[in-house]
């Protein structure tokens, strides 16, 4: 009897971790100094709709989910909710048909990730940490830098991807308040190199929207987190060649405590990907446009 009621006890233990996980009410919000922000969702720069992490709770089940940490270099489990599954439920499914996702972030980080990679890849949205610890990470690209996640950090399901993992932390952004389903050539015409660019430059472009579009601009269009590059003049313009080169691959050797983070480590063809950045960056500085007269 004694052994029966040892076995109930050990179950409803079990019962009740579950449900505290996978409930939308679960206590890991705490946790989440963010848990009552509402972020935005928008079409084509329209907002359709706007959702508190209760809400998004309901329409998609939370799990554990451990992955390499790009920004701290080591393992870590977050509580996520599916990206596709958010995204069936608000965008409806039409959303997989789209060309781009663009991602806003309090901090003013502005990745622009192509709808394609959600569909090759599992992109999760972490609303806190699994092991009761503050949803917070030093950012040893950064400086180390201490951040705050919330409200939602996307991330992705990369231990077992090898492209995931070169991809580094390019496509993980934080502090993410605003999600917008758009075209890339819609809503950024004027990052486009010139029509007679060089090959290097045209692969540079596909580089710079990879890894420094979300921090940086170009005229005016990009992300709000560094300096513009182009307008009035171009980095090119009034940075040596060499120094240019050393920023992108080791940024602290220009500028001492800078939180500037270099082109990572794991990214393949890396030299390649700095001169043809470099090109890109060269090729538009002949085709500059004022952000007084661009939308963002």
């Amino acid at each position: 009897m004694l052994r029966s009621l040892s076995k109930i006890h050990f179950l409803s233990v079990i019962a009740a971790a579950l449900c505290a996980i996978l409930s939308p009410f679960n206590p890991a919000f705490a946790a989440n100094p963010m848990k009552d922000a509402l972020i935005e969702f928008k079409r084509e720069g329209q907002v359709i709709s706007s959702h508190s992490l209760e809400a998004l709770g309901k329409m998609a089940q939370a799990r554990p989910l451990k992955i390499f940490e790009s920004h701290e270099k080591r393992t870590r489990t977050y509580q996520v909710y599916s990206a596709r599954a958010l995204f069936d439920q608000i965008f409806g499914k039409t959303w997989r048909l789209a060309d781009e996702l663009v991602f806003f972030c309090a901090d003013g980080y502005q990745p622009s990730i192509p709808v394609a990679k959600f569909l090759a890849y599992d992109a999760y949205f972490a609303f806190a940490s699994a092991d009761d610890i503050p949803f917070t990470l030093v950012n040893k690209l950064q400086n180390n830098e201490a951040v705050t996640l919330g409200p939602l950090y996307l991330v992705w399901d990369n231990l077992a991807a090898r492209t995931l993992l070169d991809d580094g932390a390019s496509d993980m952004p934080y502090q993410v308040t605003g999600v917008e389903l758009t075209s890339f050539a819609a809503r950024f015409p004027h990052l486009y190199p010139p029509a007679d660019a060089s090959l290097s430059a045209q692969r540079g472009f596909q580089h710079f929207r990879k890894y420094c579009l979300a921090c940086h601009t170009i005229n005016g269009q990009g992300g709000g987190k560094a300096p513009e590059l182009n307008y009035p003049v171009s980095v090119t313009e009034y940075i040596e060649p060499q120094y240019l080169k050393r920023w992108i691959d080791r940024p602290e050797s220009i500028r001492y405590n800078t939180t500037m983070p270099a082109l990572g480590i794991e990214t393949p063809r890396r030299a390649e990907v700095i001169e043809e950045i470099i090109a890109y960056l060269e090729a538009m500085s002949k085709l500059k446009r004022s952000p007084a007269t661009v939308s963002n």
